[in-house]
């Protein structure tokens, strides 16, 4: 329970952590804005604001998820990361919007851009401080599994990298003629574009965890060379699926034994299996369904779904590659 919640302390502040930078950059781009009245740096600010936004977003959703199990929500509070994480692609999505229109507006309104220098080093401040925060952060995502942390990290590395090409293109037109001037609002356009396909990623990968979306095939097919080597030839499976809920993983599965084996000798199976499966992917939840791979009506993995020993969705009024012809 300890290392639980030192981990969750420590995602806290992983969190904060985004939000002081999101802060500070917001402070440096709208500085940078207000030396130019670039509609460039404008849609930079702007982005800055979104990440303020998200920031606060992503603390609440990962208070929320590391919450215990309750009577209410017995497979914990994970899913609320997934909501975290859609609420911020819809935001970012809302600020390439406005990005976009006030772009348009500066192509039939052009304005002189002023002291692009002084501009480009606070851009170029600012887009640093984003970039380490970023990496800090998605290193945090990859060791605790928090997809909300992720979320937030890839939005500010989104940033660093718009913004990347944002003073590149400012730096081109510090020694440009004053027609040059036009790429400002063509520069907004396009970051426009690319900060809406970050945001359309996030809404997707959000709607698929809430649609319990399993993991990745590899991890899928790994665990079922666990569960054939631990189970040796006296055991076979079928039905074995896995989800996601925020950071945690679930998997179960049906485990097709001999009918005379003892309740103890499967029950010692299963927790070898478990401890083998953990090895692997520290915290995964597991639930085994234990079968007599002697009797038809233990194959229905068709009507269950997920993996068997031959392939996928087998059993049922398929032939039962979990049964005898494996044993």
């Amino acid at each position: 329970m300890s290392g639980t919640t030192e981990m969750s302390a420590g995602i806290r502040r992983y969190a904060w952590l985004s939000i002081g930078a999101s802060i500070l950059t917001m402070a440096l781009k709208f500085g940078a804005f207000l030396l130019t009245d670039s509609v460039s740096l404008f849609s930079d600010a702007v982005e800055s604001v979104v990440n303020l936004a998200a920031g606060f977003i992503a603390l609440l959703a990962i208070i929320q998820a590391r919450r215990p199990a309750d009577r209410g929500h017995a497979y914990g509070h994970g899913k609320v990361e997934y909501f975290s994480s859609g609420v911020e692609g819809v935001l970012i999505c809302l600020a390439a919007l406005g990005i976009a229109y006030a772009s348009v507006q500066r192509f039939f309104d052009p304005q002189p851009l002023e002291s692009l220098g002084a501009g480009i080093a606070v851009a170029v401040a600012a887009a640093l401080v984003n970039l380490i925060t970023a990496r800090i952060m998605l290193g945090a995502a990859r060791a605790c599994g928090s997809i909300a942390l992720e979320a937030d990290a890839r939005h500010l590395l989104t940033d660093v990298w718009t913004s990347a090409g944002l003073v590149g293109a400012l730096f081109v037109m510090l020694f440009a003629p004053p027609s040059w001037q036009i790429l400002d609002p063509v520069i907004g356009c396009l970051m426009a574009m690319l900060i809406i396909r970050t945001g359309a990623a996030l809404v997707w990968r959000s709607a698929s965890g809430l649609m319990d979306a399993g993991l990745p095939a590899e991890d899928i097919e790994r665990m079922a060379a666990v569960i054939r080597r631990v189970g040796g030839g006296e055991s076979g499976f079928h039905a074995l699926r896995t989800r996601m809920a925020g950071s945690v993983r679930f998997v179960d599965f049906h485990l097709l034994v001999p009918g005379n084996m003892t309740v103890r000798r499967s029950h010692d199976l299963c927790c070898e299996i478990e401890e083998e499966l953990r090895k692997a992917w520290p915290g995964l939840q597991i639930t085994i369904h234990v079968e007599p791979r002697e009797d038809g009506a233990s194959f229905d993995g068709g009507e269950t779904g997920g993996l068997c020993d031959g392939g996928w969705a087998c059993g049922g009024d398929d032939e039962p590659v979990s049964g005898p012809r494996n044993m």
